[in-house]
């Protein structure tokens, strides 16, 4: 269904150029398809593996990584969809190329490179981690990571940006149909909620909705997702292809309701694992799993839905990162004068290359939320760049994307190699006074202001 789906998107181009067409669908979604392409990004393998798999631990507080996820969709709804549409640019490096400097577009495209690529990598492992459980006399978790990049890589590749928005609108009904009867079915195999808590082991907090992963996670949750949606390429993309300003509002806000709920119930598959599976090695196979105890149609309808999950993110991810090195890079450093059937070539080929590098990564993660998040923590400096120029022009100087991001990357880099910096439980409550003195420091010595355009200092 959705080869066939991301076969017929390729009908629905307007001629418009590659970049408009491929990777913007000509700039036409409607609200519903920005809310369900924006569920599709929200809702892969972290949202529903990765939460199952905290939860086999932390119990049901692991689910709000999803509502953090729906928090963050909601405040750029009321805040800077609308603006983001306006700008209508491709990229977040080409708003900083356009306004800043090269230097920064430059940084920027590498940061967001980076960050795209660990997110990708991640729903490669879950959809392995599924396919294993399903199939588990064709796949293990590695050469069912390969499948699962391979289809996602060829729907990319087929469909474009059209595409992976219709196939978005059957993944999100397949993810919540089958999540929520497979969710409803194990619970009843046990005889209900009562007979459930009965059996689960002493000494976790399994239905505190904080106290499972600490205040300090759910507020670390809350911080990133609300600051990665306001920079991550594949996010922002989506409001970039809106139809326009309105369409981008009402969909960030729609699909920010849509995303709240599913980690709670993924994160049900993960305390019945706790019961069922008390010493499992590999806690990311513990979703899939519990639902392979469940009747075959229930079981099959629901990890087809888990699979789609990992679809729905990976699709938009592969085409936002293919994006940024197409327009941001060839067009601007390699060749300015492309014909069309050209670039068309270029930029398949770029989808195709990022599929095999997120495939490698993939197959040395561990640890899906963990790494996620991480990851998502550099998008800080680009959140702080990105609100700045939209809401505070007067404050940007030519010099402050670079140097804000170029910090960022180094501040994160260093949490990794110097132990003794992590005076906080996560990243993210360092990242952001660096990015805001940093660019606050720079907008003090800098001369030269950012090229901002008269629209925006309104």
């Amino acid at each position: 269904m959705l080869f066939a789906v991301a076969i017929y998107s390729t009908r629905i181009s307007e001629g418009e150029g590659v970049i408009e067409d491929y990777f913007l669908a000509s700039r036409g979604f409607p609200s519903y398809i920005v809310a369900v392409m924006l569920a599709g990004i929200a809702v892969g393998g972290a949202s529903t593996i990765g939460v199952a798999e905290s939860a086999f631990r932390a119990g049901i507080s692991a689910g709000m990584y999803n509502a953090a996820w729906g928090a963050g969709a909601i405040v750029v709804g009321f805040t800077a969809a609308a603006r983001l549409r306006e700008l209508t640019v491709t990229t977040i490096p080409e708003i900083f190329g356009n306004y800043y400097d090269d230097a920064g577009r430059i940084i920027a495209v590498i940061g967001q490179v980076i960050i795209q690529v660990v997110i990708t990598s991640l729903q490669y492992v879950a959809g392995g981690a599924i396919l294993s459980a399903l199939l588990p006399e064709l796949f293990t978790v590695t050469s069912g990571t390969i499948f699962t990049a391979v289809v996602l890589g060829l729907v990319a590749l087929i469909g474009g940006y059209w595409g992976a928005g219709l196939t978005n609108l059957v993944n999100v009904i397949v993810i919540y149909f089958g999540v929520t009867i497979g969710a409803i079915m194990s619970i009843r195999d046990f005889g209900g909620f009562t007979e459930l808590m009965a059996e689960l082991p002493g000494g976790t907090p399994w239905f505190d909705p904080v106290a499972g992963v600490g205040m300090a996670m759910v507020i670390a949750w809350f911080v990133v997702m609300i600051t990665q949606s306001h920079s991550v390429q594949g996010v922002v993309q989506i409001a970039f292809a809106a139809r326009d300003e309105s369409s981008a509002r009402r969909g960030f806000l729609l699909g920010g309701l849509i995303i709240l709920p599913v980690g709670f119930i993924c994160a049900l598959f993960g305390i019945v694992a706790a019961i069922q599976f008390p010493g499992l090695e590999d806690p990311a196979t513990a979703l899939p799993r519990v639902v392979m105890q469940l009747s075959p149609a229930v079981a099959g309808f629901t990890l087809a839905g888990l699979w789609a999950s990992s679809i729905s993110t990976t699709v938009g991810l592969l085409l936002g990162t293919s994006t940024l090195v197409v327009s941001d890079i060839w067009e601007n450093y390699i060749q300015r004068d492309i014909s069309q059937r050209r670039e068309e070539l270029i930029s398949k080929i770029v989808v195709v290359l990022i599929t095999i590098l997120t495939l490698l990564l993939a197959i040395t993660i561990e640890g899906i939320l963990d790494a996620l998040l991480l990851g998502l923590t550099l998008t800080t400096a680009y959140t702080v760049v990105v609100l700045f120029t939209l809401f505070a022009p007067s404050l940007c100087k030519k010099r402050a994307a670079f140097w804000t991001i170029g910090t960022g990357i180094l501040f994160l880099l260093s949490w990794f190699v110097f132990p003794a910096i992590r005076i906080v439980p996560h990243p993210i409550f360092l990242a952001w006074p660096i990015a805001l003195v940093t660019f606050l420091t720079v907008s003090f010595v800098d001369d030269t202001p950012a090229s901002i355009p008269e629209n925006l200092k309104k």
